[in-house]
């Protein structure tokens, strides 16, 4: 009896011979009198097999419609020969939708990398959830940017030719330079030291050593720092632009890196993102996390003090012509 049914009730895919579609299916598609459907609470197991294979419904689905138990459904369709599905398998699965339009690759661009939206801001302009917007960057190739308030890419930074004509050559406070572009002091401090350009040492009370830094190619030339990079394979990056320019692939930051930066050079948290390519609030909140504490704020870090010490004492021949000038005139 099963070999029959089965052949009765093949279900009716697109380009299916006549021959092989289903009697009960062909009988509602013809709308022929002659072909009458049996009623839902029929036990004909020829309708239990036309519900479960043709319209896909699983057996729970049947033994709502027919009213009928769902064992006792499993057990006719059995009986009839049919093959049931595994559990899970669930109902047959809707067509999937088009592939995404040849053009959408270059609009994502444009619109992320170029225009600098994000990817909830694509979400709401391509109609399309925001997972499904960063799995079509990822797709793509598209570089994801830096997530959250930290995000490196967008941050605030001073153009170079500015810092060169106000800092460098005019002789501007960073304060001054800061209130001419519109940022604050920490922006114009943190660009001059990811341009590479020497930076004047600030502070209510002078300081002997040199008055001047370059700060990354100190970090580079201290032992400690050096040794400590050496150990785990931490590349030196020369100064020269914007910190996610200098580091496009910022360096996984761990526990015994930073513990060993912080605490055992002494670097600050901006001298980390120097040497990693991670911002340093990143480094406070993973500093945070990984329950390493900080020093107490206030004062130059060891680092510095250290850097101040080892520093030659200038001579008064290596003296500028303007502070020779200077200190001329108040005599």
């Amino acid at each position: 009896m099963s070999v029959p049914i089965l052949d009765a009730c093949r279900p009716c895919v697109p380009g299916a011979s006549a021959g092989l579609a289903c009697a009960y299916c062909q009988a509602d598609r013809d709308g022929d009198p002659a072909g009458k459907l049996p009623a839902d609470d029929d036990l004909e197991p020829a309708w239990l097999a036309h519900l479960y294979l043709c319209r896909g419904l699983s057996t729970y689905a049947v033994a709502r419609r027919t009213g009928l138990d769902r064992q006792r459904v499993t057990r006719v369709l059995r009986a009839a020969g049919v093959p049931l599905r595994p559990r899970g398998a669930g109902r047959l699965r809707p067509e999937r939708r088009p592939g995404d339009p040849p053009d959408l690759p270059k609009l994502m661009r444009e619109l992320y990398a170029e225009a600098r939206l994000s990817s909830r801001q694509l979400a709401a302009i391509l109609g399309m959830p925001e997972r499904t917007v960063r799995e079509r960057l990822r797709r793509y190739g598209i570089k994801a940017r830096t997530r959250g308030g930290w995000n490196r890419e967008d941050r605030t930074a001073v153009p170079a030719g500015i810092l060169q004509v106000l800092y460098s050559e005019l002789g501007m406070t960073a304060a001054e330079v800061g209130q001419c572009a519109g940022v604050c002091v920490d922006t114009v401090l943190r660009s001059a030291h990811a341009l590479g350009l020497p930076v004047r040492s600030g502070g209510a009370i002078p300081l002997s050593g040199p008055q001047e830094i370059e700060l990354v190619s100190a970090l580079y030339e201290d032992p400690l720092v050096d040794a400590t990079l050496t150990a785990y394979g931490v590349p030196r990056v020369p100064p020269g632009g914007e910190v996610s320019q200098r580091f496009p692939e910022p360096v996984p930051l761990t526990a015994p890196l930073v513990e060993d930066l912080y605490w055992t050079c002494g670097v600050g948290l901006n001298h980390v993102e120097l040497l990693t390519g991670q911002a340093a609030e990143s480094v406070r909140g993973f500093m945070r996390r990984a329950g390493i504490p900080l020093r107490d704020p206030g004062g130059r870090s060891p680092f510095l003090r250290r850097w101040r010490a080892c520093q030659p004492q200038p001579r008064p021949h290596e003296t500028s012509h303007a502070e020779r000038a200077a200190r001329t005139s108040k005599q």
